[in-house]
């Protein structure tokens, strides 16, 4: 199991069963990890608030203020005005990302000066150490950033003027990563997966499979592939970031024994929808 600093998968509960409190430490350490698995070019802090800019790649996640304290609530109309500022300089719209770890009185101004709130996201876990993964061709990851960005821009029906932003971002994830690619000979490349080991915990990112190859069991493959490696490299605990609408991947994830650790959402400001 995990150390005492750290939660396992089994540990974890939906997030109704514990209060916030309770579950804000697991909160900060998967939010860290987070942040070094998807790293933004520029990140500046106001106080615990971290302003994530990445002028190359459209990402929310590379582009948002992220409130990492409860009890930060200081001037929050003269820090978001700041903020509006350096999005602005970026060519960037405004989007605060709302966490367990966002202050109240934050939310409560955003909704009373008519901000949006979008894009509900779970952040799931699961504990490696017990999980039985399913008997399936392994696939081992690839080290050429290159060659992963082409197949992901191919699997994800992407923009591929998107390339060098996203080489840039893949190159500077500093854990350790395996870039997880599934090919068919006829139509090339068809299911893309990054999982990147930070010390006992795992996070797989864009699970992908293409339009035209889903439900033929791909997502299961490449997703024990990644899982597999990341145990292999005494990953103790996985975690992953999906949409409360993508049903199809909700359902393969809760195969694998993902359960919800948290949620987090996006606001943008009015005008900007």
């Amino acid at each position: 199991m995990l150390p005492s600093t750290a939660t396992t998968g089994a540990d974890i509960l939906p997030m109704h069963a514990h209060s916030t409190m309770n579950k804000l430490p697991l909160v900060r350490r998967l939010e860290a990890v987070g942040f070094r698995a998807w790293p933004a070019s520029s990140v500046q802090y106001d106080g615990s608030w971290q302003v994530r800019l990445t002028a190359g790649h459209p990402s929310k996640r590379l582009n948002s203020v992220v409130p990492l304290d409860p009890s930060d609530h200081r001037d929050l109309e003269i820090r978001l005005a700041k903020a509006q500022r350096k999005f602005e300089a970026y060519g960037r719209p405004m989007v605060v990302r709302e966490t367990p770890l966002a202050s109240s009185q934050l939310i409560d101004l955003l909704q009373a000066r008519g901000w949006t709130r979008f894009d509900e996201t779970l952040v799931m876990i699961a504990d490696l150490v017990d999980l039985e993964l399913p008997d399936m061709l392994d696939h081992l990851p690839s080290h050429d950033v290159g060659r992963f960005v082409d197949a992901s821009l191919i699997v994800d029906e992407a923009d591929p003027a998107l390339k060098p932003a996203l080489a840039e971002v893949v190159s500077s994830i500093k854990p350790p990563s395996g870039l997880f690619v599934i090919e068919n000979d006829d139509a090339g490349p068809v299911a893309t997966t990054l999982c990147v080991q930070d010390n006992d915990l795992a996070g797989v990112l864009s699970v992908a499979v293409s339009p035209q190859h889903r439900r033929k069991g791909l997502g299961a493959e490449i997703l024990t592939s990644a899982l597999r490696w990341a145990r292999m490299r005494s990953a103790k605990a996985a975690w992953l970031q999906v949409s409360v609408d993508n049903v199809p991947a909700l359902a393969l994830y809760a195969g694998f024994g993902f359960r919800e650790a948290y949620r987090y959402c996006y606001w943008q400001p009015p005008g900007d929808a």
